[in-house]
């Protein structure tokens, strides 16, 4: 998956050929540069720059100075590459496009899981990611201190408001999901959103799912509900959480919070690949 994304994103960028520098830069030209950090937090995408450097030109040299999840600050250097000069300018962008969202994403994701630091309660991303490139995005999760949900609609079953409504109801999604996973010899979790108490009552009553996820609860609800379900269940609160209260919902022992916002609304990174001069 990662060298198709990189493959669409090269032919995406260059399309016919980069005209900017096979006009200027002669063919047999070396050149070396680095890429420095302007702005402080956790470095996410340097394993990803390197498969991209090598995917495009395997003869560029990649000195790796700053691993993926440290924490980076103003002027410092990530690494060096060297190679040929028409190499390092035609995939500037794309690495530097892919570090920056990866690095904000890996920023905010450990600023919450610092917020939560000393409960049991593990951070989730979820599908609210960008089109194609989601694998990254969740990867940069995962490098900041997160944990990754579902990947896809295809790896697990998750039961949400709406496909409850268009089943006809609780008992009814849960029965249906159970019969389709046994008819087709699948091997999935299934998750249902409950959106208040009552909901909660009808998923406990008809059983056979894995993870109820408590939707726009509050902690004060969320610790009173917590005792009724069975430690069978893997519970997961989302919906109207904020850096404010994060904190508080971690503190009603909920196992999972979700947040979107881990990839739908992260800040990029600021930094440069700059070329290097003897």
């Amino acid at each position: 998956m990662i060298e198709e994304i990189i493959e669409n994103a090269l032919r995406e960028d260059i399309g016919p050929g980069d005209y900017s520098t096979l006009s200027c830069v002669p063919e047999n030209a070396k050149g070396s540069a680095k890429l420095i950090i302007k702005d402080e937090g956790i470095i996410a995408g340097v394993e990803l720059a390197v498969k991209i450097f090598h995917h495009f030109d395997p003869n560029l040299k990649i000195n790796v100075l700053i691993t993926d999840g440290s924490a980076v600050k103003f002027g410092d250097i990530a690494f060096t590459v060297e190679g040929s000069s028409r190499s390092i300018l035609t995939t500037e962008r794309l690495v530097l496009n892919f570090m920056q969202r990866m690095s904000g994403i890996a920023t905010k994701t450990q600023s919450i899981v610092k917020i939560i630091e000393g409960t049991n309660t593990k951070l989730l991303d979820t599908r609210k990611t960008t089109p194609g490139i989601r694998y990254m995005e969740k990867w940069a999760v995962k490098i900041g201190g997160g944990e990754n949900h579902r990947f896809a609609l295809y790896d697990m079953i998750m039961l949400k408001d709406n496909h409850v409504d268009y089943a006809g109801g609780i008992k009814q999604a849960i029965e249906r999901a159970n019969s389709y996973i046994k008819e087709n010899n699948l091997d999935l979790k299934i998750e249902i959103e409950v959106r208040n108490e009552d909901e909660l009552k009808q998923v406990l009553e008809t059983g056979n799912v894995d993870r109820i996820m408590l939707d726009n609860f509050t902690p004060e609800r969320i610790k009173a509900v917590l005792p009724l379900i069975p430690s069978k269940y893997e519970t997961e609160a989302s919906g109207g959480i904020t850096l404010e209260t994060i904190r508080g919902f971690a503190e009603t022992g909920i196992q999972y919070i979700s947040v979107g916002a881990l990839t739908h609304s992260a800040k990029s990174l600021d930094m440069s690949l700059k070329a290097v001069y003897s």
